[in-house]
């Protein structure tokens, strides 16, 4: 099995697929294992890494390996390089890079002559200058939706006559170049607003443009829980899936206007439906403090400024970052295996395309669920892997067609999400996990615990969904999930509580 990219899918597939007996190859252009987790034009320059500040999203115990918990001494919520040192301690751990390939690019994947008998592909490797060819069985392709930038200048009128600088988010490397400007974010992701922070401890002015508005989630939740854990349950999900939209729709209001009243700073979404939440602790009070601006969506550039719609005056602006996404792009594959439409891959659950004569090709990580991606791409991983080895499930679509089939998996969440660029990567993320789980005979049976072991059962169903619900049985399981699913609370309160008053509990 060819592996494309080392970052978290492919480290993921490769020790999935020895798991199954596989012989993965896995090939990672660059020097060193981690993917986005790994900044190379820093630590190259021996300089600190980039994007120094830059947390995960997603708590420790929600975004591990399913057989890998993270040290109880790491934070709740990491930054960049403990992130990293967890990936290389999980490579070391499962024997990986014995199996990766670095310095090495993938310059073309093609269909073997023989294909719709065998399957196999031909791969093309650059190493050092050299070209290799290379016939597998089966390719995982793990190379991400982070790697060619969005940048639509044609949707903003009077960019081609601005003086100042702009450029995408790819690019920020470090809140310096913000010193004393002007800056304008256009796009409130979580990466925009992330920089829209950081810019603001040096610039003059900071103001993000944003059309749709977003809802604005803390990492520090309900009675300060990692606001996963607390979303991110088995309970949750039911009333979630199953309330009435209208219903649903007012909850979700409420609770994400209990922190704050998200009409009263300018971000409250303006269509009724809720889009994805973005993730950010410091929003709130650095726009009460005035560092951060928001904006409406930008009618116009000028030389040095930029109207916003519905705002008579122009705003003087020395720096745009472009905060507007990535593109769904796969150089090495040919239109015919995958064709991208509108940054949408159509994809049998958003891994298998849809029209292969052998289900042999599978893309991991394209999909952007409110939750940890790296128990997603495992879980994909799992699924593939036993599908490459002859022991999975069935993985043709319904006989409809391939574009109608991919809407209908994400329909039931648009209503809550709302559709925007990647509308179609966006799904529940409980739900995605147990379908595939179910696939490969993994999805925990809280009725039969409750026979068993109740406490367990009612861990799993009242408690946060981590990721070891997913190796209590079946193929791949883990002798110590039972244990790490009814400690995850002390993993999480271990770091936190360095000061522990008198006479306080000492467990949740």
């Amino acid at each position: 099995v060819a592996v494309v990219g080392a970052g978290v899918s492919g480290l993921t597939a490769t020790k999935c697929c020895l798991d199954e007996g596989l012989e993965p190859t896995c090939f990672e252009q660059s020097q060193d294992i981690g993917g986005v987790w790994r900044y190379t034009e820093h630590i190259e320059a021996g300089q600190p890494s980039l994007y120094p500040s830059v947390i995960s999203n997603t708590s420790k115990e929600m975004c591990a390996f399913s057989d890998f918990p993270f040290p109880e001494d790491f934070p709740v919520f990491l930054p960049n390089a403990q992130f990293l040192d967890y990936l290389q301690r999980y490579a070391e751990h499962f024997s990986l890079r014995e199996h990766i390939k670095l310095g090495t690019t993938v310059v073309s994947i093609r269909k073997h002559p023989d294909f719709a008998t065998t399957g196999q592909w031909n791969v093309v490797t650059e190493a050092g200058g050299k070209q290799t060819s290379h016939v597998f069985d089966a390719v995982m392709v793990c190379s991400g939706n982070f790697s060619e930038p969005s940048l639509p200048l044609h949707c903003f009128p009077g960019i081609e006559r601005f003086r100042g600088q702009y450029f995408h988010s790819r690019q920020y490397k470090h809140p310096d170049v913000f010193q004393g400007k002007r800056v304008l974010v256009l796009g409130m992701g979580n990466s925009g607003v992330d920089i829209a922070v950081e810019a603001s401890r040096v610039a003059a002015k900071v103001t993000i443009s944003t059309t749709r508005g977003a809802w604005l989630l803390s990492r520090v939740f309900e009675h300060g829980y990692p606001w996963d854990m607390v979303l991110n349950t088995r309970f949750m999900s039911l009333i979630k899936t199953n309330l009435p939209r209208p219903l649903s729709w007012w909850l979700i209001n409420y609770k994400v206007n209990q922190r704050f009243n998200h009409e009263n700073y300018g971000l409250q979404p303006e269509k009724s439906l809720v889009r994805e939440p973005v993730l950010n602790d410091d929003l709130p009070s650095y726009i009460l403090t005035g560092r951060i601006t928001i904006k409406p969506g930008v009618k116009e550039f000028k030389d040095n400024s930029v109207v916003f719609h519905n705002c008579p005056e122009e705003e003087p602006i020395d720096i745009v970052v472009f905060c507007t996404g990535y593109n769904v792009s796969f150089p090495f594959l040919e239109e015919s295996v995958i064709r991208v439409e509108n940054k949408h891959a159509s994809l049998y659950k958003y891994v298998f395309p849809t029209h292969l004569q052998k289900p042999t090709l599978a893309v991991l990580g394209l999909i952007k669920p409110l939750g940890g991606i790296m128990p997603v791409a495992e879980m994909q991983a799992r699924w593939v892997s036993r599908v490459f080895k002859g022991r999975g499930a069935n993985v043709s679509p319904p006989p409809c067609s391939h574009q109608s089939f991919s809407c209908l998996f994400f329909f039931s969440d648009s209503f809550r999400f709302g559709l925007a660029y990647d509308e179609v990567l966006k799904t529940e993320w409980l739900v995605y996990l147990d379908t595939l789980a179910s696939f490969i005979g993994a999805k925990p049976s809280v009725l039969g615990l409750l026979c068993t072991d109740p406490r367990l059962a009612l861990t799993i169903f009242f408690g946060p969904c981590s990721p070891y619900q997913y190796r209590l049985g079946g193929p791949g399981c883990w002798e110590g999930a039972r244990q790490a699913i009814l400690t995850q609370w002390d993993r999480v309160l271990k770091p936190t509580r360095t000061r522990v008053p008198a006479g306080s509990s000492s467990s949740f």
